[in-house]
């Protein structure tokens, strides 16, 4: 009896002591494994996407390209979903991964009905006929018009929203109406006293005045006068960094540095948006101290490391406070291509949607100055706007050049898939403004 106690005893501790075993073994393990993950996890938390000073085309590693929406699926199907196994397109839902995600499904069904015409012609903004333009809108489709000073001669506010009114009741697909009111030297509707009774202010004399707060209490004022004859979109603010009045674009500048320049742009984007006014950040990559493009060609000699830590940082700030378009200037820019303007360079516009995260509406600068003329052969410089990654033409040639990229498709120079693409982009940002349904 006593030899069988002393067996079971044995027993119970030597089951105790292989629990334990087991114990202390699985808890070594796990600690183990959260010592090995956690480097990795302390380096990902906040981490920035990081540029390539090196090759300043490339896209970070690792990192989803932001122009394209997300289009993976979802670990568990929602109520609602298609069952299907086909991963959409477009995540209609995303509105992190694209400025414009959530309405990309609205603009799929649109772009599925119209023509190639059709497609073409949205991706033009037009300079403002002289003579009415409905026979324009109607045989053309543009996807849009920008008036200059000389439009707003002999018109009333009563006139000219009539006009416009007009004009995108006969347009299939409602246009953007756009101008330059920038303040200071750059004002096409506040010159003329009809509209205005004075123009209005340049940045920088806002600024001296008031701080940034006179600037966003101007940029409401002018949203409101804007929208209040038609017009939905205003080609400003000017992210140009420049504090030297001997530079070209310095007075239509805040005249501050980078850091200051940033705060600026930042608050008169959400400023604009909060009146459903389109703005537009120009001129990317940043001006700078070149000469005029209107008259020649200007190229830039500035190391791509001065971008990264001073022009850039206007446009960042811009793009993260959700500015839909950015306008590219015609400046060769050396350190991101030797051989071609900023508005007909691929490198560049992969830059601005890689490397900063732009997933809006790229726009070139007007396409007749003279520094385009030579670097596009037989006319074309509409085709090779197309091709480097714009999603809209500024241009006084459209008939012409709107010929040129349709011939450019027929040929398999661009593919529709591009049109579509930059399709898609405007249709998405006539959608978020309000302009068609």
């Amino acid at each position: 009896m006593k030899k069988k106690i002393i067996i079971s005893i044995a027993i119970v501790i030597l089951m105790i002591l292989i629990g334990v075993g087991i114990w202390l073994g699985t808890s070594k393990k796990t600690t183990k494994t959260e010592t090995e993950q956690k480097p990795s996890q302390e380096q990902n938390v906040g981490e920035e996407p990081k540029i390539d000073e090196q090759n300043p085309t490339e896209e970070p590693s690792g990192e989803q390209n932001e122009d394209e929406p997300n289009t993976d699926k979802p670990e568990e199907q929602q109520p609602g979903q298609n069952s299907s196994s086909e991963k959409p397109k477009f995540d209609a839902t995303s509105t992190t991964s694209d400025l414009f995600g959530r309405y990309y499904a609205r603009a799929e069904e649109i772009v599925a009905n119209m023509t190639l015409e059709e497609k073409v012609g949205q991706m033009f903004l037009v300079r403002y006929p002289s003579s009415y333009p409905t026979s324009q809108i109607k045989s053309e489709n543009p996807g849009g018009y920008i008036l200059f000073s000389k439009d707003f001669d002999n018109k009333t506010k009563d006139s000219l929203r009539a006009e416009i009114a007009s004009n995108q009741q006969n347009s299939k697909i409602k246009m953007f109406f756009a101008v330059d009111e920038e303040g200071g030297l750059v004002c096409r509707v506040s010159s003329h006293s009809a509209f205005r009774s004075s123009k209005f202010e340049a940045p920088q004399s806002l600024y001296a005045k008031g701080g940034i707060q006179a600037i966003v209490n101007d940029s409401y004022e002018k949203s409101d006068l804007l929208k209040s004859i038609g017009l939905n979109m205003n080609l400003a603010p000017v992210a140009d960094v420049s504090t030297s009045s001997s530079d070209f674009i310095y007075s239509r500048t805040l005249g501050q540095d980078a850091t200051q320049t940033a705060n600026y742009i930042s608050e008169v984007v959400k400023a604009m948006r909060s009146k459903n006014m389109i703005s537009s950040l120009k001129h990317f990559p940043g001006y700078g101290n070149n000469v005029d493009t209107h008259t020649g060609i200007s190229i830039d000699n500035r190391s791509y490391e001065n971008f990264t830590t001073n022009d850039f940082l206007p446009f960042k700030s811009g793009i993260n406070a959700g500015v839909p378009t950015i306008m590219v200037s015609h400046n060769i820019v050396k350190c991101m291509d030797a051989n071609l303007p900023a508005s007909l360079s691929s490198n560049v516009h992969q830059i601005l949607r890689k490397n900063l995260g732009f997933t809006g509406l790229i726009i070139t600068d007007d396409l007749a100055m003279d520094a385009v003329k030579s670097y596009a052969n037989n006319g074309e410089a509409a085709v090779k706007a197309v091709q480097s990654g714009n999603d809209m033409i500024i241009t006084s040639d459209f008939v012409n050049q709107k010929k040129q990229v349709l011939n450019a498709i027929s040929r398999g120079d661009i593919s529709e898939e591009t049109i579509n693409t930059a399709v898609r982009r405007i249709l998405a940002c006539k959608l978020t403004y309000g302009i068609i349904q």
